[in-house]
Order: C-alpha cells, then sequence, then structure tokens
C-alpha cells in the first residue's frame, strides 16, 4: 500500500512538472530580417528611393531532415502583357507553378525564355488569347517577346517556402523560420550572376541570430534591356507602326 501510494505521489509530482515547464515546438520560428542597398556600379552612389525594392531573397535550409511546409494551395498565377509591357514586372512564384501569359494588346506577341531557369518558346499568339507555362524547376527566368525588345520581366521559382521581397527601403522580412542553418540566396535585377553568387553564404539563425544585416549589392548596367531575340540575334530596328 505505502508502495502504491509513493507511486501516486511521483507521477502527480511529475504530472505538475510537465505542466509549469512546457515546452516549445519543435517547428516553431523566428522572423528573420535583413536590409539590402543597392549601389550603381557607374557612379558608386546610392540609386533612387525605389532602387533598393523588388530584390528577392531566400533560405535554403541546408539539413534537410524535416519535409518543407505544403506551397500554398493557389498554383495559378497570371504575368499580363499589356501596352508593350509585362504586368507585375517581377514574380515569385512556388516550383510547379503555373504562370498564365494573357495577351491583352491588339496585337501579336511571341513570349520566350530561353536563359536560365524555365526555357520555353510561346511562339506568336494573337490579341485576346493566353498560354499557360508550368514553372517545374527551380531559377531565374528571364521573360522577353521576340517581336518587342523593350519587353521584360523576371520569374523566380522557388522550392523554399522561407523567402522575401524587399520593400522601397531595402527592408526584408522573411516569417516563420525555423532554427538551424540555411544557405542565403538573391536575386536583383541587372546584377550579374556572379556577384549574386558571391553574396551566397551559409547562416545560421537562432532566437538571438535573426538579423542578417545589411546586405550592399552592386548593379552591373541595365542587363534586362540589352538581350537577344530568340534566335541569339539582335533585334530588327523597329519601324514606326501602328502598334
Amino acid at each position: 500500500m505505502k508502495n502504491a501510494l509513493k507511486s501516486i505521489g511521483w507521477i502527480a509530482a511529475s504530472l505538475v512538472c510537465s505542466l509549469a515547464l512546457p515546452s516549445l515546438p519543435q517547428s516553431q520560428g523566428v522572423d528573420v530580417s535583413l536590409r539590402v542597398e543597392l549601389t550603381h556600379q557607374q557612379t558608386s552612389q546610392k540609386s533612387s528611393s525605389n532602387s533598393s525594392a523588388d530584390v528577392v531573397v531566400w533560405l535554403t535550409p541546408e539539413q534537410k531532415t524535416e519535409p518543407l511546409p505544403a506551397p500554398p494551395a493557389i498554383h495559378q498565377y497570371t504575368l499580363i502583357q499589356k501596352d508593350k509591357q509585362f504586368s507585375p514586372h517581377s514574380l515569385v512564384v512556388p516550383t510547379g507553378s503555373t504562370v498564365d501569359f494573357p495577351n491583352l494588346d491588339p496585337f501579336f506577341h511571341n513570349v520566350f525564355s530561353l536563359f536560365n531557369g524555365k526555357r520555353f518558346d510561346l511562339g506568336l499568339y494573337e490579341a485576346h488569347t493566353h498560354r499557360a507555362v508550368r514553372f517545374d524547376r527551380e531559377g531565374v527566368s528571364y521573360i522577353f517577346c521576340n517581336i518587342h525588345p523593350e519587353m521584360g520581366a523576371v520569374i523566380v521559382s522557388l522550392s523554399t517556402p522561407y523567402h522575401g521581397v524587399s520593400a522601397r527601403d531595402g527592408s526584408v522580412v522573411i516569417h516563420n523560420v525555423p532554427l538551424g542553418s540555411y544557405r542565403l540566396n538573391i536575386w536583383a535585377e541587372n546584377v550579374s550572376a556572379e556577384r549574386l553568387e558571391i553574396l551566397s553564404r551559409l547562416v545560421e539563425i537562432s532566437a538571438r541570430s535573426a538579423d542578417l544585416g545589411t546586405l550592399s549589392i552592386v548593379t552591373s548596367g541595365d542587363l534586362m534591356n540589352h538581350h537577344l531575340n530568340k534566335f541569339g540575334e539582335s533585334y530588327n530596328p523597329v519601324p514606326k507602326d501602328p502598334y
């Protein structure tokens, strides 16, 4: 009887301790913050107030012992063609997403991407029709029109949910990142792949180390406006036309 009472007392004490000291969930994450600062190579001066916006930053786990959270339920994205421009100019999508390319102009377009990322050529398609592409691989895709050289956009396809896009002041916040080791990756328009590779590095995310500081990025000229057509040739001079 005494032994039984002792056992009951030990169990009760254990329950009190467990209730008094709750353990944190292993998957609980922190908000990771950083700031990016773009500088023009030609002038070595800070660019305009909007120039630090739209830089994509993402964290790829180094140890893949746990599956990544499921991507958002919405897998359909849209990159419209209107007034000989793509809108939005840049787009971040989960790997495996489908992007629709509606032609809202009253003339033909020919959307293509033959560089890094997803390679495709949608061919000529007329006004008020649309075609779609599934971005089934991770990477950065530069999107152009084979008819209008001034048209350009970027789609960044990511397999990790831990990513953010910089605001006008260059601030970036990546929400709910589990503690651990990650590779920090960056994409910024008009910055060479070599420079972006140099900026990539390993980071350790902890409750005390969730601020990654400031990243200084130097641009390399206007890369988007100096591209070839889908045949690898220069665009023909565009005569004045009704378009």
